[in-house]
């Protein structure tokens, strides 16, 4: 399939990522409104306003130059640190009552958390109504076909067996040893298959596998060489869509966890990474692949962003869930200035990490002609 053009992958990104922005943002300021925290900007995008307007309770809504965020700008809130000020000692006892420093500890916790949990929340919506629409594939995890010379042949998977756990995790789904193997190539998947009423532990390692899309993308996953016996669609109710919803959800985050994990200790390549450049191109993409993989990717997205901001890094939603936390246990807030150390290092952290994956959607997608 060709690729789409610069203009339809700009439209693209801009469609995934601003809405969830949106939605990021709006978690917050619901819940800080429900606690009676007055918002004095609510922007999409940094830096100069492009365009805005002021509602009746004071809040200025606008659009800013640049698109790769956004904030709630609590009334009080005036430093990144969001720690009380001279400034804020000195607003009347009325005033002062609606600033984000006034209320409790557990509330501002609940405000901070609702941004990340909201994007959750989307994708979960999203996901659910994908199993509403077309139903659950149910693959029971039965070996139907093995590749000859494959890892699993060599460890001596037979057809009929039924995998029962890959490294210690109980298996329920064909597509929970996908999902596994495809995380851990090259490594051993302390595999347990059940066969002929007797559990069996077998020495399998995944291969390496080096897979394409449409695209062109390529990645290394892990191959076991093995497929299922049976799978099939069913239908199902609002209440296990939801619960399906979640435990991909989950699964998702693990994944997530699992591949940093890899990289921190080098059994994944770092340029892996991805940054703002490679997302609008595969936001572009999954557009033209058809609504379906584009909405998708939007659950896939949120969830990226849900997970990222609960990451106990200052100046992200979990550098402050990190200091609420202290704050809750010591009964007394993390000094001022420790704070405002804690959030220069972590801006610079964040800072240096968005310009190293810039650098890195640069190289891979050789941008420069290679």
């Amino acid at each position: 399939m060709q690729s789409p053009g610069l203009l339809l992958t700009v439209l693209a990104f801009l469609l995934v990522l601003g809405p969830l922005v949106f939605i990021h943002e709006l978690g917050h300021y619901l819940v800080g409104r429900w606690f009676g925290v007055k918002a004095d900007s609510f922007s999409i995008g940094f830096g100069k306003e492009v365009a805005g307007w002021t509602d009746k309770r004071g809040t200025r809504w606008k659009l800013s130059a640049l698109p790769l965020g956004g904030y709630v700008q609590f009334a009080g809130d005036m430093n990144p640190a969001s720690t009380p000020s001279a400034e804020w000692l000195s607003l009347p006892a009325e005033e002062r009552e609606q600033t984000f420093q006034a209320k409790p500890v557990w509330q501002r916790a609940l405000i901070v958390l609702a941004g990340p949990l909201t994007n959750l929340l989307l994708a979960v919506a999203i996901l659910a109504g994908f199993s509403l629409a077309y139903g659950k594939v149910v693959v029971p995890p039965v070996v139907g076909m093995v590749q000859e010379g494959s890892a699993a042949a060599k460890a001596g998977v037979q057809l009929g067996d039924r995998v029962v756990s890959l490294q210690g995790s109980p298996i329920d789904s064909f597509l929970q040893i996908r999902l596994a193997v495809a995380q851990h190539p090259g490594e051993p998947l302390d595999l347990v298959i059940e066969r002929g009423g007797r559990r069996v532990a077998l020495p399998a390692v995944a291969a390496w596998k080096e897979v394409s899309d449409r695209f062109g993308n390529t990645q290394k996953i892990g191959y076991l060489g093995i497929g299922p016996a049976t799978a099939e669609r069913v239908a199902v109710g609002p209440v296990e869509a939801v619960g399906d919803a979640v435990v991909q959800t989950r699964d998702i985050m693990g994944m997530m966890i699992t591949g940093i994990g890899q990289i921190v200790t080098g059994k994944r390549e770092i340029k892996e990474l991805g940054g703002p450049i490679k997302i609008a191109k595969y936001s572009g993409e999954q557009l033209v692949s058809g609504w379906a993989n584009y909405v998708w990717f939007i659950a896939l997205i949120s969830i990226n962003l849900g997970f990222i901001n609960l990451l106990p890094i200052p100046v992200l939603d979990g550098g402050h869930l990190a200091f609420y936390a202290i704050e809750a246990v010591s009964r007394r807030p993390v000094s001022q200035r420790g704070q405002e150390w804690a959030f220069r290092t972590g801006l610079a952290l964040v800072a240096a990490l968005m310009l190293f994956v810039t650098f890195n959607d640069v190289a891979s997608l050789r941008v420069f002609g290679g």
